[in-house]
Protein backbone atom coordinates (compact mmCIF):
# COMPACT_ATOMS: atom_id res chain seq x y z
CA UNK A 1 0.00 0.00 0.00
CA UNK A 2 1.44 3.31 -0.74
CA UNK A 3 0.34 7.20 0.16
CA UNK A 4 1.35 10.34 -1.39
CA UNK A 5 0.71 13.44 0.44
CA UNK A 6 0.80 15.91 -2.37
CA UNK A 7 -0.61 19.19 -3.17
CA UNK A 8 -1.31 19.95 -7.03
CA UNK A 9 0.53 22.88 -7.50
CA UNK A 10 4.25 21.44 -5.66
CA UNK A 11 6.82 20.65 -8.73
CA UNK A 12 8.55 18.43 -5.67
CA UNK A 13 5.16 16.36 -5.95
CA UNK A 14 4.50 16.57 -9.47
CA UNK A 15 8.17 15.14 -9.86
CA UNK A 16 6.80 12.39 -7.92
CA UNK A 17 3.37 11.69 -9.25
CA UNK A 18 5.04 10.80 -13.08
CA UNK A 19 7.59 8.66 -11.89
CA UNK A 20 5.06 6.58 -9.95
CA UNK A 21 3.06 6.73 -13.41
CA UNK A 22 5.98 5.45 -15.34
CA UNK A 23 6.43 3.15 -13.49
CA UNK A 24 2.72 1.98 -13.20
CA UNK A 25 2.18 1.66 -9.43
CA UNK A 26 -1.23 2.40 -8.05
CA UNK A 27 -1.34 5.13 -4.68
CA UNK A 28 -3.78 6.21 -2.87
CA UNK A 29 -3.12 10.86 -2.87
CA UNK A 30 -4.23 12.55 0.26
CA UNK A 31 -4.12 16.15 -0.43
CA UNK A 32 -2.53 18.58 1.96
CA UNK A 33 -3.73 22.13 0.96
CA UNK A 34 0.02 24.86 1.20
CA UNK A 35 -1.92 27.76 0.85
CA UNK A 36 -5.42 26.88 2.62
CA UNK A 37 -6.12 28.49 6.57
CA UNK A 38 -2.09 29.03 6.73
CA UNK A 39 -1.06 26.13 5.19
CA UNK A 40 -2.55 22.38 6.05
CA UNK A 41 1.16 21.74 5.97
CA UNK A 42 1.57 23.40 9.61
CA UNK A 43 -1.36 21.30 11.15
CA UNK A 44 -0.26 19.40 14.07
CA UNK A 45 -1.38 16.00 12.42
CA UNK A 46 0.53 16.15 9.01
CA UNK A 47 3.61 17.70 11.04
CA UNK A 48 3.73 14.35 13.20
CA UNK A 49 3.98 12.48 9.66
CA UNK A 50 6.43 15.34 8.14
CA UNK A 51 8.11 17.58 10.99
CA UNK A 52 9.51 19.81 7.87
CA UNK A 53 6.21 20.67 6.92
CA UNK A 54 6.66 19.73 3.17
CA UNK A 55 5.38 18.08 -0.03
CA UNK A 56 5.40 15.45 -0.99
CA UNK A 57 5.51 12.23 1.75
CA UNK A 58 5.22 8.77 0.87
CA UNK A 59 3.87 6.31 3.09
CA UNK A 60 5.02 2.68 1.82
CA UNK A 61 4.40 -0.63 4.05
CA UNK A 62 4.11 2.14 6.69
CA UNK A 63 7.53 3.31 5.98
CA UNK A 64 7.55 7.37 5.77
CA UNK A 65 9.82 9.00 3.16
CA UNK A 66 10.20 12.37 2.69
CA UNK A 67 12.09 14.69 0.15
CA UNK A 68 11.18 14.20 -3.42
CA UNK A 69 14.42 12.40 -4.16
CA UNK A 70 14.99 10.40 -1.82
CA UNK A 71 11.31 9.34 -2.44
CA UNK A 72 12.03 9.02 -6.33
CA UNK A 73 15.41 6.33 -5.24
CA UNK A 74 13.38 4.54 -3.18
CA UNK A 75 10.72 4.11 -5.98
CA UNK A 76 13.37 3.18 -7.94
CA UNK A 77 14.61 0.35 -5.85
CA UNK A 78 11.91 -1.01 -4.53
CA UNK A 79 10.18 -0.96 -7.98
CA UNK A 80 12.80 -1.38 -10.41
CA UNK A 81 11.30 -1.66 -13.90
CA UNK A 82 11.19 0.49 -15.91
CA UNK A 83 13.99 1.62 -15.29
CA UNK A 84 15.01 5.38 -14.49
CA UNK A 85 18.38 5.20 -13.80
CA UNK A 86 20.44 4.09 -16.23
CA UNK A 87 22.55 0.63 -15.62
CA UNK A 88 26.44 2.12 -16.30
CA UNK A 89 27.06 3.53 -12.73
CA UNK A 90 28.92 7.35 -15.13
CA UNK A 91 25.54 7.45 -16.95
CA UNK A 92 23.88 6.81 -13.33
CA UNK A 93 25.77 9.32 -12.12
CA UNK A 94 24.85 12.05 -15.16
CA UNK A 95 20.90 11.55 -14.55
CA UNK A 96 21.30 12.74 -11.02
CA UNK A 97 23.53 15.32 -11.33
CA UNK A 98 20.78 16.91 -13.94
CA UNK A 99 18.34 15.95 -11.81
CA UNK A 100 19.98 17.66 -8.80
CA UNK A 101 20.61 21.14 -11.23
CA UNK A 102 16.77 21.58 -10.95
CA UNK A 103 16.56 19.73 -7.20
CA UNK A 104 18.95 21.44 -5.24
CA UNK A 105 19.63 24.44 -7.27
CA UNK A 106 16.77 26.01 -8.86
CA UNK A 107 13.27 24.79 -7.21
CA UNK A 108 14.09 25.81 -3.25
CA UNK A 109 14.45 29.29 -4.63
CA UNK A 110 10.81 29.27 -5.71
CA UNK A 111 9.32 27.91 -3.14
CA UNK A 112 6.23 29.06 -1.55
CA UNK A 113 7.91 29.31 1.53
CA UNK A 114 11.02 31.08 0.02
CA UNK A 115 8.31 33.49 -1.64
CA UNK A 116 6.53 34.34 1.03
CA UNK A 117 9.37 35.19 3.30
CA UNK A 118 10.97 37.59 0.44
CA UNK A 119 7.63 39.29 0.43
CA UNK A 120 6.01 39.29 4.16
CA UNK A 121 9.93 39.71 5.83
CA UNK A 122 11.88 41.33 3.78
CA UNK A 123 9.13 42.98 1.82
CA UNK A 124 10.10 42.64 -1.53
CA UNK A 125 7.55 44.16 -4.13
CA UNK A 126 5.88 42.22 -6.79
CA UNK A 127 8.43 43.36 -9.69
CA UNK A 128 11.39 42.57 -7.00
CA UNK A 129 10.21 38.94 -6.37
CA UNK A 130 9.36 38.16 -10.64
CA UNK A 131 12.94 39.50 -11.20
CA UNK A 132 14.19 37.18 -8.61
CA UNK A 133 12.61 34.39 -9.84
CA UNK A 134 13.51 35.26 -13.43
CA UNK A 135 17.03 35.12 -12.46
CA UNK A 136 17.34 31.36 -10.81
CA UNK A 137 15.02 30.30 -13.15
CA UNK A 138 17.11 31.17 -16.12
CA UNK A 139 20.09 30.45 -14.57
CA UNK A 140 18.78 27.26 -13.75
CA UNK A 141 17.76 26.08 -17.13
CA UNK A 142 20.54 27.51 -18.88
CA UNK A 143 22.85 25.30 -17.24
CA UNK A 144 20.67 22.33 -17.69
CA UNK A 145 20.59 23.16 -21.53
CA UNK A 146 24.32 23.65 -21.42
CA UNK A 147 24.86 20.25 -19.70
CA UNK A 148 22.13 18.29 -22.65
CA UNK A 149 24.00 19.78 -25.39
CA UNK A 150 27.21 19.52 -24.21
CA UNK A 151 26.29 15.16 -23.73
CA UNK A 152 26.63 13.06 -26.59
CA UNK A 153 23.70 10.62 -25.13
CA UNK A 154 20.94 13.28 -25.12
CA UNK A 155 17.97 11.77 -27.32
CA UNK A 156 14.11 12.34 -27.35
CA UNK A 157 14.74 12.46 -23.39
CA UNK A 158 17.38 14.22 -21.15
CA UNK A 159 19.35 10.92 -21.36
CA UNK A 160 18.34 8.57 -24.46
CA UNK A 161 15.14 7.69 -25.70
CA UNK A 162 13.66 6.87 -22.45
CA UNK A 163 12.37 8.92 -19.74
CA UNK A 164 14.82 8.95 -16.26
CA UNK A 165 14.70 10.70 -13.33
CA UNK A 166 16.22 13.97 -14.56
CA UNK A 167 12.72 14.12 -17.17
CA UNK A 168 10.84 13.54 -14.14
CA UNK A 169 12.63 16.57 -12.53
CA UNK A 170 12.86 18.74 -15.95
CA UNK A 171 8.86 18.75 -16.79
CA UNK A 172 7.87 20.46 -13.49
CA UNK A 173 10.37 23.00 -13.76
CA UNK A 174 9.61 24.26 -17.04
CA UNK A 175 5.82 24.07 -15.76
CA UNK A 176 6.62 26.62 -13.00
CA UNK A 177 8.77 28.77 -15.52
CA UNK A 178 6.05 29.14 -17.24
CA UNK A 179 3.66 30.28 -14.22
CA UNK A 180 6.46 32.78 -13.41
CA UNK A 181 6.83 34.40 -16.42
CA UNK A 182 9.85 33.11 -17.63
CA UNK A 183 10.05 31.61 -20.91
CA UNK A 184 11.48 28.74 -21.89
CA UNK A 185 11.63 28.44 -25.67
CA UNK A 186 15.39 29.90 -25.88
CA UNK A 187 16.59 26.34 -24.61
CA UNK A 188 16.22 24.26 -27.76
CA UNK A 189 16.84 20.59 -26.28
CA UNK A 190 15.01 21.56 -23.15
CA UNK A 191 12.29 22.09 -25.23
CA UNK A 192 12.18 19.36 -27.25
CA UNK A 193 12.27 16.73 -24.30
CA UNK A 194 9.42 18.87 -22.87
CA UNK A 195 7.72 18.45 -25.84
CA UNK A 196 8.37 14.64 -25.49
CA UNK A 197 7.19 14.40 -22.46
CA UNK A 198 3.57 16.46 -23.17
CA UNK A 199 3.48 13.43 -25.70
CA UNK A 200 3.43 10.81 -22.85
CA UNK A 201 0.63 9.81 -20.65
CA UNK A 202 2.34 9.48 -17.22
CA UNK A 203 3.46 13.12 -17.60
CA UNK A 204 0.30 14.46 -18.25
CA UNK A 205 -1.96 12.60 -16.02
CA UNK A 206 0.68 14.18 -13.30
CA UNK A 207 0.40 17.76 -14.46
CA UNK A 208 -1.34 20.23 -11.96
CA UNK A 209 -4.31 20.74 -14.10
CA UNK A 210 -5.21 17.45 -13.90
CA UNK A 211 -4.99 17.06 -9.92
CA UNK A 212 -8.20 16.51 -8.34
CA UNK A 213 -7.25 18.51 -5.90
CA UNK A 214 -6.67 21.71 -8.39
CA UNK A 215 -7.75 24.59 -6.67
Amino acid sequence: MITLYTYWRSSAAFRVRIALNLKGIDYEPRFVNLVRDGGEQNQPAYREINPQGRVPTLVHDGHVITQSMAILEHLEGAFPNPRLLPADAFDRAYVRSLAQTIVSDVQPLQNTSVTQYLTGQLHLHEQQLAEWLRVWITRGLAAFEAKLVAAGNTGRYCHGDQPTLADCCLYPQVASARRFGVDPAAFATIMRVTAACDRSDAFVRASPENQPDRA
